[in-house]
């Protein structure tokens, strides 16, 4: 295979040994047998079904256990250069979009507003630079579940399809300096293990349409000068 691409890239070149440039490959295999983060390419050019040599991923930041984790997919068209022009070290300097592989975004008005990273099953986040509208967005694939971030509002919004778990070994704050807190639902439901206790500066109000229960093992005690029973 080594000779086969040689013969093909250092065509027409002085040095018939090496090959200083670049050329187009499509990925092969992203299973790395030693968990290195490496793929092998062919080169449609040449073969259909010949593989390169492992080839090393360039990726904007990498270090021990750390770094930005980008595998390219089986079939994505890359683009390859050797180390020191030896087509038995590739590299993959990146991905290319094609005719075929179409990017997620087309800015057809031409402002380049859109930044974003989308997975192959369509989870994705976006960067918007849309002026006056700037968000963040955080979308699973179904698109029915979201975290945004509402820049010109100063507002996060979260929306899920299902059930939404907050869960923390310590404590879990909710605090807002000036604002209210509104909690909407069917049934409410809140439990303490221990002691509970709602304080208000201002007026604390219960009401039902229905019947109110109050139950204790030990007595209840209200303590107010101003008791009123209706």
């Amino acid at each position: 295979m080594t000779g086969r691409i040689l013969d093909f890239l250092s065509a027409g070149s002085e040095d018939s040994d090496r090959f200083y440039g670049v050329t187009i490959g499509t990925v092969t295999n992203n299973k790395d047998e030693e968990g290195l983060g490496r793929v092998k390419v062919k080169f449609p050019r040449i073969s259909d079904t010949d593989e390169s040599y492992w080839a090393r991923v360039l990726t904007p930041m990498a270090g021990k256990e750390r770094g930005i984790y980008f595998l390219p997919e089986v079939d994505d068209e890359v683009l390859v250069a050797f180390d020191q022009g030896d087509v038995n070290f590739p590299y993959i300097l990146g991905g290319l979009w094609n005719g075929k592989d179409k990017p997620p975004e087309t800015n057809g008005d031409g402002k380049n507003n859109k930044r974003l990273i989308k997975s192959r099953s369509g989870h994705q986040i976006i960067l918007d630079d849309t002026k006056d509208a700037e968000k963040i967005i955080i979308q699973d694939s179904t698109g029915k579940n979201e975290i945004a971030i509402d820049s010109k509002n100063n507002a996060i919004t979260i929306k899920v399809e299902q059930d939404m778990t907050i869960e923390a070994k310590g404590k879990i704050n909710i605090k807002t300096s000036g604002g209210d807190i509104a909690l909407e639902c069917n049934n409410l439901k809140i439990q303490a293990k221990q002691n509970c206790e709602i304080q208000a500066n201002g007026n604390c109000n219960i009401e039902a349409n229905s019947a109110i229960g109050i139950k204790c093992l030990s007595g209840v005690k209200i303590n107010d000068g101003a008791l009123e029973v209706t």
